[in-house]
């Protein structure tokens, strides 16, 4: 099964208090060599999330399956 990309707006959609911030995502992105310009045109494969496997990745990767789930019905 092909995993839904991970976009800013799973970002955005995260619940968790406080949310991070942009100092934290750029952290975050430059600790798992992703590009974050790219990251914010196109979006990471979940399939990069799983393999990043730490819980900010997959909590993300949860909320765009989520997401996909509602959009296919």
């Amino acid at each position: 099964m092909t995993e839904p990309r991970i976009h800013m707006r799973h970002v955005q959609a995260m619940r968790s208090k406080p949310r991070i911030c942009n100092k934290g995502i750029r952290a975050w992105a430059a600790q798992h060599g992703i590009d974050l310009r790219r990251f914010a045109a196109e979006g990471v494969a979940g399939e990069e999330a799983l393999r990043i496997g730490d819980a900010f990745a997959l909590q993300l990767l949860d909320i765009a399956r989520k997401e996909a789930a509602d959009n296919g019905r």
